[in-house]
């Protein structure tokens, strides 16, 4: 359920009709949310309100996107949303993981949520265990989208153009009948489950993921914002930075304790 910020005594629920919803899946290496966490750094966006929801680890931190003293001390939650009406954008960031089995009660809620606000379209941020590929999945790139049939027939083209790959359906049963291809993300946490409601429910919805393993995952993270960035161009491209995919992303005060705090000096 989404609550919209208090502003002087209350205040209506913003207008998100034809604005896209950009997410992550909370999956391998957090690779989603930390590409998440540049978008909304990167276009200083305004946190409009948050998402409600009891399958979700409860936390509470100080504002990762700090930028001076005085807005540190504001607190965040573990599902917050931020809009750029200019962009026609609504970005929804997930801090915690799933609590067991609250899976599907969640994207429940969430499609819900998408279609009383009539979102044009879903944009979910994912990744999937790179150790888990199949041998056709090694080859080329490690960025994989998928498209809902609502969504292929407005920018099927478009992805084609981009030259990007499909994600690959694999054997069900491999090495005894090859030929029933099933959508498999390994390590994709709610990708799948979304994105077949989505398919179910006629709403349009994009994956977009990168194969990857646990570790430190932000470049992975610039990576997948570069690639979603290629669609949607959220931002100017710099040509001549095009060596360095970090120059053109402000990375959030936040990620300075990514791996937390220093040994103390007095272990030694």
């Amino acid at each position: 359920m989404f609550i919209p910020c208090g502003r002087g005594g209350g205040s209506a629920a913003p207008d998100f009709k034809g604005f896209t919803l950009l997410m992550p899946a909370v999956s391998v290496g957090n690779v989603g949310q930390l590409a998440i966490d540049l978008v909304i750094s990167t276009l200083d966006m305004t946190k409009v309100g948050y998402f409600y929801t009891d399958c979700l680890v409860p936390m509470v931190g100080n504002n990762p996107y700090a930028t001076a003293e005085e807005n540190s001390m504001e607190l965040s939650i573990n599902a917050e949303v931020y809009s750029l009406p200019s962009k026609k954008l609504v970005v929804l960031q997930i801090r915690s993981p799933f609590i067991k089995n609250k899976y599907r009660p969640f994207c429940e809620t969430l499609l819900s949520w998408v279609k009383s606000s009539k979102f044009a379209r879903v944009v979910l941020l994912s990744s999937s265990h790179a150790y888990q590929r199949d041998d056709e999945q090694l080859l080329g790139t490690p960025l994989r989208y998928l498209l809902t049939p609502d969504l292929e027939k407005a920018v099927g083209g478009r992805m084609k153009e981009l030259n990007w790959k499909e994600m690959e359906k694999v054997a069900a049963y491999p090495g005894i009948n090859n030929t029933d291809k099933v959508l498999h993300i390994p390590g994709g946490g709610i990708t799948k489950l979304l994105f077949t409601e989505s398919c179910s429910e006629g709403i349009q919805m994009a994956v977009l993921l990168k194969f990857c393993s646990e570790g430190d995952n932000i470049p992975d993270a610039f990576v997948l914002v570069n690639y979603l960035n290629e669609w949607l161009q959220l931002i100017k491209s710099e040509i001549k930075n095009s060596t360095d995919p970090s120059s053109q992303w402000k990375i959030p005060s936040s990620w300075r304790l990514l791996f937390g705090n220093g040994l103390p000096p007095a272990l030694f």
